[in-house]
């Protein structure tokens, strides 16, 4: 028996509750959701006129369709020219005829989430070599002190609290810190030989991010289920569960626990290898509990893309790292207190003067990885329709998400020709969880805010989605 999701008449939408259209026993009429909680709601996104409800008031954990809602606060309130500053500079005194500094070359991070990203390699091109350069046109030669990154312009709790264990050692669990780089991420290389045999490590990528792992991973299949145990600001861990066999060089990618740390040593060593000598080793803020702050002279600066170009790859790739930024950088902003706290309360107040009502929906994060958060998809489809017609900045909002079958997290689904160029929205998912929000447009020209979260389905999540996606082509074609 199909999955039936939307058991309606499709010939013509009409504003009627969905629950009245169907009981819930044909609902849940497959397997994979008699125990699940779903709810849907679609509305017209011109007059917000709800034209199909099921459960749409209860509150389910929405995986990473929470950055629609991340990205909208963020946009609407920063706007889309915002930009962040990384500051390189200097305090003490510099004797520019011998070039000696006695002091320290400092770091200031300014909460860009981007700083050195894959995803934006042509914008941040050479940066540090430009550091280094900058650096030595003041003449330095030695440095009696050493290299010290700032990292305090966030809290010192990178990870929310309310993230699981398992997710927070890898590439998609990484903390957002007050000086982020290179995505907070690097890689171990494995060579895996037959079933049950022991992993070796091979490299690590970049050097700098050795630390004490040790190994209980085991090779087996031909699937990824392995998995990095680390938390942040930590020199030890471990790594456990399966990788493929017969492997030359396996990669798994895993968070950074000390970005700033990180970032102060590889500036040491590149002004090392310009001909520079430093006394001391490098170091950051957190670590220097005597620290005495003193005036910064700057020397050069960074600026990230503008926050529409972060907010699209965001939403197109669904980059945890930049969401959590984005919500510390609320907190920030408008509570002068970087952190993820601070920033749900900003969100919450947004949703509030955007006619959302919040009751029912639990903020723990940006990214939408934690399993404690809880929106439903009526608000979620409100907010949709607020962006549509009162949201200042619109055109960012809908550009940044994906488009069906083309691009992001939507590249492989979506694919039927009735979707092209009629079909934006986020995907989410985690474990027994999958969402969907955005926009369609039926082929008489109505145009849509939808939202669709299960959640707690049993079987393969491809069948959940299957339907899903015929479901909606049905509503698009017939309508």
């Amino acid at each position: 028996m199909k999955i039936t999701l939307f058991i309606i008449s499709l010939a013509c939408l009409t504003i009627r509750s969905f629950s009245q259209e169907i009981s819930s026993e044909t609902f849940l009429a497959d397997s994979s959701l008699a125990h699940a909680s779903v709810s849907l709601c679609v509305a017209d996104s011109k007059t917000g006129e709800i034209i199909l409800d099921y459960n749409s008031g209860i509150s389910l954990m929405p995986a990473s369709v929470m950055k629609v809602i991340t990205s909208a606060a963020a946009l609407e309130l920063l706007g889309p020219a915002y930009s962040f500053k990384t500051t390189v500079g200097y305090t003490g005194s510099l004797n520019k005829r011998w070039g000696r500094l006695k002091g320290n070359i400092i770091i200031l991070g300014g909460g860009d989430p981007a700083l050195g990203s894959e995803y934006f390699s042509d914008h941040y091109n050479s940066f540090l070599s430009n550091w280094v350069t900058e650096i030595k046109k003041l003449g330095i030669k030695k440095i009696k002190g050493r290299v010290i990154t700032d990292d305090s312009y966030f809290d010192f709790l990178p990870v929310p609290s309310k993230w699981l264990w398992e997710d927070e050692g890898n590439y998609y669990g990484a903390g957002a810190y007050g000086l982020s780089v290179f995505d907070n991420m690097y890689e171990i290389h494995f060579k895996t030989l037959s079933d049950s045999s022991s992993p070796v490590i091979i490299k690590i990528i970049p050097d700098e991010c050795k630390s004490e792992l040790s190994s209980y991973l085991i090779a087996s299949g031909t699937t990824d289920e392995g998995y990095v145990f680390a938390a942040p600001y930590s020199t030890q861990g471990w790594i456990a569960g399966k990788i493929p066999v017969n492997q030359d060089d396996f990669t798994l990618k895993a968070s950074v626990t000390d970005p700033p740390l990180y970032l102060a040593k590889i500036l040491n060593e590149k002004l090392k290898a310009s001909g520079m000598k430093i006394s001391a080793n490098p170091t950051t803020v957190r670590l220097e509990h005597n620290y005495k702050r003193e005036k910064v002279i700057p020397i050069t600066e960074t600026i990230s893309p503008p926050l529409a170009d972060i907010i699209q790859v965001l939403n197109h790739e669904s980059v945890n790292l930049f969401a959590e930024h984005l919500i510390k950088e609320l907190g920030k902003k408008f509570k002068n207190n970087g952190s993820t706290a601070s920033g749900a309360e900003v969100i919450t107040e947004f949703l509030k003067n955007s006619g959302i009502d919040t009751n029912g929906m639990f903020i723990e994060d940006g990214s939408g990885l934690s399993p404690l958060n809880a929106i439903n998809t009526r608000e979620l489809v409100r907010l949709l329709v607020y962006m549509k017609n009162k949201g200042k900045y619109f055109s960012e909002y809908y550009s940044s998400l994906p488009d069906a079958g083309k691009n992001g997290t939507l590249k492989n689904y979506f694919k039927d020709p009735v979707f092209d160029s009629r079909l934006k929205a986020k995907s989410g998912s985690m474990t027994r969880v999958r969402s969907f929000a955005g926009y369609f447009t039926t082929v008489s020209g109505k145009e849509m805010a939808f939202s669709i979260i299960i959640n707690n389905y049993s079987g393969p999540s491809k069948k959940i989605i299957a339907e899903i996606e015929e479901n909606i082509k049905e509503l698009i074609s017939n309508n």
